[in-house]
């Protein structure tokens, strides 16, 4: 096999599910096979893939024996290549909405210029100059295309295009684009001088009374067989594809089989003209309702666009868009001094608004400010619209349901009573609300105390909404329970303490909890009101935190911040803690992923929190815990080594433990000696897995040890640590945290299999009480960082060998192979790359081979011992021995390098009888690359190359 071919065969063999894309030259050296290849379903490279590199090989400056740089050749290489690129826009039957997206203007250019000079157009002459009817039809139509093109390319490069995002700055790139732009300024420049020439051909083109042809690949095919044919069949009324006059005059050459005119576009642009310049011949009747409106508002007739819009709520025509804009057109033309639209406006936006409440949106703040002082007039209209606008034999429970709670809502807000029973006796009011709504609203209203109109000022704080009157406890409740909206919640609060003073409202939801720590102060406030609010306030805002509903969450922490500002200092500190807290869980959960920095006043808040020094405010853990995870994990180091109160190592655990990881991390680099903040934080962690002795006399006089799993021997529980762990991302510092584990485990005295982990040597290697470690819980505790911290980053190849130890410690051989594997995956692109040595160092290689041979894969077990070192022969050949074996066996020979193993293999076989093995390992080691008298790269090309496809095969079947 020579070289070319086994990296082919070795690309092949890397992509196992997709097949390998077909190169630029194969076409040259097949002719069928640009047929075969466009006929797949989705061929690869794509059609105007083909196009770009074709041309792009075809237009290659030659350089000559004095190093100039000579334009093309006009060889037979470069006019093949020229010709497969029309062949494939014929395939595409020259659909310029294919190729104008995907290829750029010098390249279309060039492939148009290929078919001027392949249909014979005499170059240098003007197209305007030819007489199309008297040309051949392939001609006639290549000169329809190309102007077709230039008309299309000059109309769109006038249409602003938005540039695209920059990336990092690559000289070579940047020259290429500066490159082709200049092209691509350079070929409009020509196209708009010609662009008065190119209108006269096409507007020619129109007067043609006969059929057209165009290329197609047949056509083109002859062309290459035999260019006399030219004036023979390929310009005959037979050959091509044939494009009917009329579909010419329609697309002056769309060339497709069919017309492909958009229709929704066409009909925009004709109603876009006809308001600029209406027809003289029409009717009201043949109007659209987009250019009623815009006649309406032209002649001044705004009565008219009221009823349009009125019809339109029954049938959801005009796009809301829409309607918004002509109110706003409106709103400018009254803010301009004409006070006779001021009722315009609201009847306009009045529609409007129904025809929101209908879709289900929420009323306008326009429609609430022009309904802030109601009368007569405006209720009669508002009435008349919600009349008009639903038909009731027809319309669903839903819409009904809509247009109900609205004229509900209206009456809710209405302060004269007279209003509210001109609404409330209305025949759509009594058609859509049951009798007892209606009764019941009615009677509340009319017991409602009378009070200020709030709705006639702007509401400007947490306290001006006025409360409202409602249907009964138990629907306010059901509202309570549901609604997210602090104000609304105030509101119900409110209208549920005026029914009745003898409820705790905090109490309606088993789900609305608080912090126990908080419990006290909040339930010790005195009014009722308060008290429920501020309660319910923070429940649903930690709710809405924990299901990572953020927006909501910082909204009712806004309020309840706002509401015991007022009455609470304490509880004013309690609320800029949870909203720290939410603020720092909102940039973990948005940017914070994509690795942006936090801002510098969130850090600055995150330390100004740990620094806190406030006697009786109620501290939650948690949020502790997160300011140093958040520290921790965005690298703030210097901070904990350096900066942070000493006040703070003492009465804060978490900050203790914060400061001996940061410390640590920068130690690193340091000498062994040095580490001296490696000692401290592993003397923590050891003090917190140690269990306490506990001495308990039972009934029979004996005296029994009892270990305490959650010992306070530590600074926290170890259930705290491993939660706290789980908080942090920061891949050096979970690094750290898992090394010291993996060696506190591999410290145990009865330990057979010692599990690996970066920087192990950096902690201490013995414990002086051994008995007094929970190592169950230190097992257990690794397994769980370890899964953790693959969540984080499956792609570490350190986690995931040290995944692979525990499960080959714990004798499941083929899941550790997996693992494994995918560590040698991860750092050489799936063995594409050779698997760093520090990676597959001799430990992991032997403990592979372990798991193949009790997996009774002997043969892997072979191949495996050649990646040692000093390949183990001993071990190589005792597992071939092997004849029962569970893997591919005699298959697997082409991935051995190794002469002697080989050799081995032809001795076994022959003194087996196996003749057809025997072949196969004679036929492995006849390969010329594997001859020893090579130079040494070429051998050692030889074994990546096997150890490539050998890794790959065994991830196929461990994966």
């Amino acid at each position: 096999m020579s070289a070319e071919a086994a990296d082919r065969e070795a690309a092949t063999s890397s992509r196992p599910c997709t097949p390998p894309q077909t190169c630029w030259f194969e076409f040259l050296l097949e002719e069928s096979l640009l047929e075969k290849h466009l006929r797949k379903p989705c061929p690869d490279p794509a059609p105007v893939q083909l196009i770009v590199q074709f041309l792009e090989q075809a237009s290659k400056p030659s350089v000559n024996e004095q190093n100039q740089v000579q334009p093309p050749p006009d060889n037979k290489r470069n006019r093949i290549l020229k010709l497969l690129a029309l062949k494939v826009a014929a395939h595409l039957k020259w659909d310029l909405d294919i190729l104008e997206k995907s290829l750029s203007v010098p390249v279309l250019n060039m492939l148009l210029n290929e078919l001027l000079c392949i249909s014979k157009v005499p170059p240098g002459t003007k197209h305007v100059d030819m007489d199309l009817a008297t040309l051949p039809p392939t001609t006639a139509m290549a000169i329809l295309l190309y102007n077709r093109w230039a008309i299309r390319t000059i109309v769109q490069s006038s249409f602003p295009v938005k540039q695209a995002k920059p990336g990092p700055p690559q000289l070579s790139v940047m020259n290429q684009m500066q490159q082709e732009k200049e092209l691509t300024e350079n070929i409009l420049k020509v196209l708009k001088e010609q662009a008065a020439d190119s209108i006269l051909v096409l507007e020619a083109a129109l007067k043609l009374n006969k059929d057209l042809y165009v290329h197609t690949m047949r056509t083109l095919d002859l062309l290459a067989v035999e260019p006399g044919m030219v004036n023979g069949e390929t310009e005959s009324s037979t050959a091509g594809l044939k494009i009917k006059t009329e579909e010419m005059q329609c697309q002056i050459g769309s060339l497709s089989l069919h017309c492909t005119i958009d229709e929704k576009r066409l009909a925009g642009y004709c109603q876009a003209c006809d308001v600029l310049v209406p027809s003289s011949d029409s009717t009201s009747q043949q109007l659209t309702p987009y250019s009623q409106v815009h006649i309406c508002l032209r002649s001044g007739n705004y009565q008219e666009v009221i009823q349009i819009f009125i019809e339109d709520n029954l049938t959801f025509s005009l796009p809301v868009q829409f309607r918004q804009s002509v109110l706003r057109e409106l709103f400018q033309k009254a803010q301009q001094g004409n006070e006779a639209l001021d009722e315009i406006c609201f009847k306009v936006c009045a529609c409007n608004t129904v025809r929101d409440i209908l879709e289900g949106r929420t009323i306008s703040v326009q429609f609430n400010q022009l309904f802030l002082r109601p009368n007569r007039e405006k209720i009669d209209f508002l009435l008349e619209v919600c009349s008009r606008s639903i038909n009731l034999e027809k319309a669903s429970d839903c819409l009904k349901g809509n247009m109900a709670a609205f004229l509900k809502n209206v009456c809710l807000g209405l302060e004269d009573l007279q209003y509210v029973f001109m609404i409330s006796s209305h025949e759509l009011f009594i058609t859509l609300l049951k009798d007892e709504e209606r009764k019941l609203l009615v009677d509340q209203m009319r017991k409602r105390s009378p009070r200020v109109n709030l709705c006639i000022k702007p509401v400007t704080s947490f306290y001006d909404i006025p409360a409202s009157a409602s249907v009964n406890i138990g629907q306010l409740e059901h509202q309570l329970i549901l609604s997210v909206d602090p104000w609304r919640i105030r509101q119900i609060l409110i209208e549920l303490h005026g029914m009745t003073s003898e409820r705790q409202f905090w109490t309606v939801s088993n789900k609305w909890e608080i912090p126990s720590v908080y419990s006290s102060v909040i339930l010790g406030i005195k009014d009722s009101l308060t008290r429920d609010l501020v309660y319910i306030l923070m429940a649903k805002g930690l709710h809405c935190s924990t299901v990572k509903d953020f927006s909501h969450a910082k909204q009712l922490f806004a309020a309840c911040l706002e509401l015991v500002t007022e009455f609470s200092p304490k509880l004013r500190q309690v609320m800029l803690n949870e909203m720290l807290l939410l603020d720092i869980h909102t940039h973990e959960a948005g940017t914070g992923q994509s690795g942006e920095r936090p801002p510098s006043d969130l850090i600055s808040r995150v330390r100004g929190y740990l620094e806190m020094r406030l006697p009786d405010i109620p501290l939650r853990q948690v949020v502790a815990e997160e300011c140093v995870a958040f520290m921790l994990n965005w690298r703030e180091n210097e901070y904990l080594t350096l900066q942070v109160p000493a006040f703070l190592l003492q009465s804060n655990p978490y900050v203790k433990l914060g400061q001996l990881l940061a410390a640590t991390c920068k130690e690193l680099p340091g000498p062994k000696e040095s580490r001296r903040t490696a000692k401290d934080l592993w003397e923590v962690v050891v003090q917190i897995c140690s269990v306490s002795n506990q001495h308990k006399r039972g009934n029979d006089g004996r005296v029994s040890l009892i270990k305490q799993r959650e010992s306070t021997l530590g600074i926290m529980y170890r259930s705290e640590l491993l939660s706290f762990i789980k908080k942090l991302r920061e891949p050096l510092v979970l690094t750290i945290i898992l090394s010291l584990f993996v060696k506190l485990h591999n410290v145990r005295e009865d330990i057979v299999n010692d599990i690996t982990a970066e920087h192990i040597s950096i902690w201490p290697s013995s414990i002086p009480n051994l008995q007094s470690v929970d190592f169950e819980a230190v097992a257990i505790t690794v397994k769980e960082l370890v899964r953790y911290t693959l969540s984080i980053n499956p792609n570490n190849h350190s986690w995931l060998i040290i995944q692979a130890d525990i499960y080959f410690a714990t004798n499941q051989y083929s899941a550790a192979l997996h693992y494994y594997l995918q560590a040698g995956a991860v750092c050489s692109d799936f063995f594409n790359k050779a698997v760093p040595p520090d990676v597959y160092t001799d430990q992991v290689i032997k403990r592979m081979i372990k798991c193949c041979s009790l997996l009774n894969c002997h043969t892997q077990v072979a191949i495996l011992c050649q990646f040692l070192r000093e390949i183990d022969y001993k071990t190589a050949f005792k597992s071939l021995q092997e004849q029962n074996s569970h893997d591919a066996m005699d298959s697997y020979y082409d991935y051995i390098w190794d002469v002697t193993i080989l050799e081995y293999l032809t001795y076994l076989h022959h003194k087996r009888g196996e003749t057809d093995k025997r072949q196969i390992a004679i036929k492995a080691i006849g390969q010329t690359e594997l001859n020893a008298s090579n130079p040494e790269e070429v051998l050692q090309l030889a074994a990546q190359r096997r150890k490539k496809k050998f890794l790959q095969a065994m991830a196929k079947l461990y994966f």
